[in-house]
């Protein structure tokens, strides 16, 4: 890394980790009820309000937000496409049709319960979706995004179905928008596990790296191509599933997030992840901060927010050319 570089890396982390705590500290005093910060300990009512619901509540877009991201990077690793994401590619379907088939069979089931069935059914889903998509001509790389759309169509509209006839609707939509309005201490903790994806993720980085060039260069390279590819699928999994059973799906952050950050940085996964992390943790927060702004003291759940911001930065990136080109 040339030292120009390095100083650009530096500069780029100060300005996000300054606007992550702007952003931390923001969301903490935005809310309908009254907290005031000067009488924050002496007020046991404020303090109360901070911890059970205002803190949680942050923390879990801050970490949804940051597993979204760094799941959206991986797939498209995998896939070796740009435009595939979890919620693109049949990944957070196959986990909502996970926790629906377990709400059905044991609706007692504990929430860690449903997460792990909802991982396993992602896990499976996103597999079939991977042995489709490298099958597809690599020539023709929108047929990828195109085939995860229907793809994820297909299994949403079996969720749908299958919701409609267990009257099961309402329910299914707490899992299709995501909404940070029910977060509360004690209801968002599984979130945790998905920061340890992300840390896994970290530590196999220059590994997953490798795994972009494809099959024969990985395995030239002395790399055990199944072993990663599954470590890979796994990641992907269990964070959106996570993310799906807490807050419910909230789109476009997977995609938009690890293409911005690569035109600005490159593809060295080792050098980007911790700026990927970073940049869904604040597109996330500050979506669901706007959403508590805009028709205050109502919300607008931050998957809505989301579908509108990040569909337009989207299309941004899909008609701007990166400068090197």
């Amino acid at each position: 890394m040339s030292i120009a570089t390095a100083k650009q890396s530096s500069k780029t982390g100060w300005i996000a980790g300054l606007t992550l705590a702007i952003l931390f500290v923001f969301s903490l005093c935005v809310g309908v009820g009254d907290m005031p910060i000067t009488r924050l300990f002496s007020d046991g009512r404020a303090l109360e309000l901070l911890l059970v619901s205002r803190l949680p509540r942050t923390l879990a877009a801050i970490l949804a937000g940051a597993g979204l991201a760094i799941a959206g990077l991986i797939m498209q690793t995998l896939a070796r496409n740009r435009y595939v994401e979890p919620s693109t590619a049949g990944t957070a379907q196959s986990a909502e049709l996970g926790i629906l088939l377990v709400t059905l069979l044991l609706p007692s089931a504990s929430l860690l319960f449903k997460s792990l069935a909802a991982s396993a059914a992602a896990l499976l889903g996103t597999s079939l979706f991977l042995m489709t998509a490298h099958r597809l001509p690599p020539t023709q790389p929108f047929l990828v995004p195109l085939f995860g759309l229907v793809y994820g169509g297909v299994l949403g509209a079996a969720v749908t179905f299958v919701a409609w006839q267990a009257d099961l609707l309402q329910y299914l939509s707490v899992w299709t928008n995501g909404d940070f309005s029910g977060v509360l201490r004690g209801r968002y903790e599984l979130l945790w596990l998905g920061a340890l994806m992300v840390v896994i993720a970290w530590i196999v980085a220059d590994r997953l790296t490798i795994l972009a060039l494809g099959r024969d260069a990985s395995i030239g390279l002395g790399l055990d191509y199944a072993r990663m590819l599954q470590l890979g699928l796994i990641i992907v999994s269990v964070i959106s599933a996570l993310s799906v059973v807490v807050v419910g799906m909230i789109p476009f952050v997977g995609l938009v997030v690890p293409n911005i950050v690569s035109r600005l940085m490159g593809d060295n996964m080792r050098g980007t992840l911790p700026f990927v992390a970073a940049s869904g943790a604040i597109l996330v927060l500050g979506c669901d901060i706007l959403g508590r702004l805009l028709r205050y003291p109502y919300e607008i759940p931050v998957g809505t927010m989301m579908g509108c911001v990040g569909g337009l930065i989207f299309l941004w990136l899909l008609f701007r050319r990166p400068s090197h080109v």
